[in-house]
């Protein structure tokens, strides 16, 4: 592989065009749709539809073996055809399978959906990456990944919100919840027209910079093994990982648990602190759009997890003050912790997927977009099981210094990434 550098070359600001905002419309839509059922899916198999626990544990492990199976064949498919053909077949398996939880009543077919979901799940994130690619021009990268990020959250908390108000008082909720699925499936629909039609032509595509490994043809690139001999890439894999064991599965499952169970904060104000986040990343993304651009993207994606750093210590903070100090003093410690870990997340948004476009090569990007997306899987399962722990083993101060610890761990990562590539390796 050719020697990888660690910046980009500064480029002017570029609209990301309509083909983008097609594909994030369609995108939030179908986020929305996964919104309206991911946090109702083991109680629906389990209790609603009355198949007990190992069946809801045998979707999930469906899906994850699927998942994994589907991103690593995924990848090279990606890289020999296209990847507008592999995220609309990874669009068709996530319509499938959530269709078929909706009038699932036997294990057969709970275990059937959960294989269709994994498959498009991996399908989907092994090509994403280079549908958003080839929508916006390389100037565009770094916000336009930012903006997708964005766009995730944005669907999945308004999804979320709907789901709350379509359950609330329902008297049958299985039934509600059989609809929801239905309208889960159908929200993919979009998605694949999109995916396709925004696929450019031949005549549209830009001149194909040379690849990382040479001359070699479409799909004939660098392989897992290969891409992960180079350290920089092998350490930018790690740091996804990393970057959802410490950073975004915590905000997700353990932040809330920590602040509920150990610093007695209401359901309500531990809700107004996730919702801050959310808002966040919607606000501070066009502020720190010029700041983000002119960042190198190693010095952005080492910039991520201090940001993470000093926003749990501002959830310390807030646990140190305890109870007795004034509201406006403890919550405002716990926006803040939001407002931070948001910027933080626009930091690692807005420089991971550029640098692995960049660094994978033109005939690569599938392969590499298929570790990265494994990469994040073993990060999402192994994360929360170790937050939990710390929290059921430690005090609410103790707590957020693990979480400010695990952070800083992230950083040595990133800098060693910055580090090495700063050198020309």
């Amino acid at each position: 592989m050719t020697a990888i550098r660690a910046t980009a070359p500064r480029t002017p600001r570029t609209p990301l065009g309509r083909r983008f905002g097609l594909l994030m419309g369609a995108l939030l839509l179908s986020s929305l749709g996964n919104g309206l059922c991911f946090p109702f899916t083991s109680i629906y198999i389990s209790q609603l539809l009355g198949l007990g626990g190992r069946a809801a544990g045998g979707y999930f492990i469906a899906m994850a073996a699927a998942s994994f199976a589907a991103a690593l064949a995924g990848g090279p498919l990606a890289d020999r055809g296209s990847p507008h053909r592999v995220g609309a077949l990874g669009g068709a398996a996530l319509a499938v399978g959530y269709a078929l939880l909706a009038p699932a009543g036997s294990v057969a077919l709970v275990l059937a959906s959960g294989v269709c979901v994994g498959a498009g799940f991996g399908l989907f994130y092994a090509s994403i990456v280079g549908i958003v690619d080839t929508a916006v021009p390389e100037s565009g990268r770094r916000s336009a990944f930012a903006i997708r990020h964005i766009v995730n959250n944005a669907g999945i908390g308004l999804g979320s919100v709907a789901a709350g108000l379509a359950l609330h008082g329902a008297a049958t909720p299985v039934g509600a919840l059989r609809w929801l699925y239905l309208a889960n499936g159908l929200a993919a629909l979009p998605l694949i027209a999109v995916i396709l039609g925004v696929r450019p032509r031949r005549r549209d595509r830009p001149e194909a910079t040379e690849p990382s490994g040479g001359s070699a043809p479409s799909g004939a690139g660098p392989t897992y093994r290969a891409l992960l001999r180079a350290r920089p890439m092998a350490l930018l894999i790690l740091a996804q990982a990393l970057f959802a064991i410490v950073g975004f599965t915590q905000i997700e499952a353990t932040v809330p648990l920590l602040m509920h169970d150990r610093m007695a904060v209401t359901l309500g104000w531990v809700s107004a602190v996730v919702a801050a986040n959310s808002f966040a990343l919607i606000a501070l993304q066009p502020l720190l759009r010029r700041r983000l651009e002119r960042l190198p993207e190693t010095v952005s994606l080492a910039v991520g997890p201090v940001l993470w750093t000093g926003a749990f210590g501002c959830g310390l903070g807030a646990a140190l003050a305890g109870e007795a100090a004034p509201a406006a003093v403890r919550y405002g410690l716990l926006l803040a912790f939001a407002v931070i870990f948001a910027a933080g997340e626009l930091m690692y948004s807005s420089a991971f997927y550029p640098l692995l476009l960049r660094w994978s090569g033109e005939d690569a990007v599938g392969r590499a977009s298929a570790l990265a997306s494994l990469a994040w899987n073993l990060g999402t399962a192994s994360g929360p099981p170790i937050g939990l722990f710390v929290v059921a083993n430690a005090s609410a101060t103790g707590s957020w210094l693990a979480l400010a610890l695990g952070a800083a761990a992230a950083f040595t990562v990133a800098a060693a990434l910055h580090g090495r590539t700063a050198g020309g390796t």
